[in-house]
């Protein structure tokens, strides 16, 4: 978050300083920006293999290649490098091995469409040098458990061995999942907490618009986003929909007063790396642990813990949506830059969360997990629901007037989705559409999600 690394060393000393990250990222209007985050999974061709974390033909590999090639960065974590950086751009690795770019902060749909391809278009060279293959899913759709990598990243492994005590799926979220998000600014606490609160009220019909993950381990399952099944079996302290966030009055105070009730992964002072899942981050303010007392620093590495549907940082970040194949990956964020981002837009979508309760849209994620948007909510299938939140993207964007080169606003980022949403279909729904019954599975997806 906007701290400098002066202050990420500085003691905390009271709870304005645990406000001060949020407080310090508001901007005006016209400095708002969309960044965008796409991971995806790999395979090595012909087998289909995870990718490994090192070798020749390893996710490790891919990075040095990268940073040859491409002109990024590399980052590393004493001798082992897991992050690349180019401009306000980086790519990282999730505990899988699955690859991630978290797109720089830009203003157009138009450019963040750029931007996707261009990555796509280094990456795909790589993988066409090291026979390996890029898929748009939400969940891998062969690999077991076991079968895949551990990258090597300091907080994993605490990760791995505490989460699963919060949740039975817990490892499969880290290991097998895939998501694209969109981060957008907000300019003062009351705009923050208004569009937490109205983006968590249509998170889960965004995850049925963008439900794609119908395979588990080498079969479909009947259900159109295993990730977002998943997601309901992790670590509910630290996960979800925010149920505090939802009341008109909630401040940025309300948000830090749930942090600090989550329980921590870790302190790392300098050299000196600290596992610390026994205690939440508000009893370590208070007593400190094992000789550490908390810094700033600290406290952003806590809040980058915390994973529910919309997460509250230096900006609003929706993280509710399957991986998805090329051209819906600028749908996603044009979606939410069109909700979010026109005051009209924003109105209208707090119109139409106000519809549901709390309980009423947590009760129907199971359901959106099965069936999509044939999931039941208030009395009318989620595709009705969906269908409304896209013409209000649509009419957020327009009044935008975010004009590319040939004179069109943003809205034809949105068509795939609209395409879709016509239909009455996911990008599950339409994957299984293509698929052959009579011909080998995986080679099939492989094919028709590569990226």
């Amino acid at each position: 978050m906007a701290v400098s690394s002066d202050s990420e060393q500085r003691p905390i000393r009271s709870l304005d300083d645990l406000l001060e990250p949020f407080h310090h990222a508001c901007k005006p209007r016209e400095a708002w920006r969309v960044g965008t985050e796409a991971e995806k999974h790999g395979v090595v061709l012909p087998d289909l293999t995870p990718i490994p974390f090192e070798g020749d033909r390893g996710i490790a590999e891919v990075l040095r290649r990268l940073a040859n090639d491409a002109g990024w960065d590399l980052v590393c974590e004493g001798a082992t490098c897991i992050q690349l950086v180019r401009g306000q751009a980086s790519i990282t690795l999730e505990p899988g091995a699955q690859l991630e770019l978290s797109g720089a902060p830009l203003l157009t749909i138009h450019e963040t469409a750029r931007e996707h391809d261009e990555h796509l278009r280094e990456v795909h060279a790589i993988g066409q040098a090291l026979g390996l293959s890029w898929m748009g899913l939400g969940f891998h759709p062969f690999a077991r458990r076991e079968e895949l990598p551990w990258v090597p990243k300091v907080r994993y492994p605490i990760m791995r061995e505490y989460l699963p005590t919060r949740g039975h799926l817990a490892l499969d979220m880290m290991l097998r999942t895939c998501t694209v998000q969109a981060n957008l600014d907000y300019a003062s606490e009351a705009d923050a907490m208004r569009k937490l609160r109205a983006s968590l009220r249509v998170q889960p019909i965004a995850s049925a618009m963008f439900a794609n993950s119908p395979f588990v381990e080498g079969r479909i399952t009947g259900e159109r986003s295993r990730r977002v099944a998943v997601w309901l079996a992790v670590d509910p302290d630290r996960s979800g929909l925010l149920p505090f966030a939802w009341n008109e009055g909630a401040t940025f105070r309300d948000y830090v007063e749930w942090a600090l009730d989550v329980p921590m992964f870790l302190v790392k002072h300098e050299s000196r790396l600290i596992r610390n899942t026994g205690q939440t981050f508000r009893a370590f303010w208070r007593d400190g642990f094992d000789g550490a007392h908390p810094t700033m620093g600290d406290w952003l590495t806590h809040l980058n813990t915390l994973f529910p549907e919309v997460r509250l940082k230096k900006t609003i970040e929706t993280r509710g949506a399957d991986s998805q194949r090329a051209d819906l990956v600028p749908a996603l964020a044009a979606l939410w830059k069109g909700v979010i981002y026109d005051d009209g837009a924003l109105a209208a979508t707090e119109s139409l969360g106000a519809r549901w309760t709390h309980d009423e849209i947590e009760a129907v994620r199971p359901a959106i997990a099965r069936d999509g948007l044939r999931a039941k909510l208030a009395g009318r299938e989620v595709g009705e629901w969906a269908s409304e939140l896209l013409g209000i993207a649509e009419r957020g964007l327009r009044a935008q007037r975010a004009l590319d080169e040939q004179g069109r606003d943003e809205t034809i980022h949105l068509a795939p989705l609209r395409a879709l949403i016509e239909r009455g279909m996911t990008p599950a729904d339409a994957l299984l559409a293509q698929i052959d019954p009579k011909a080998p599975l995986a080679p099939q997806v492989v094919e028709l999600t590569k990226l």
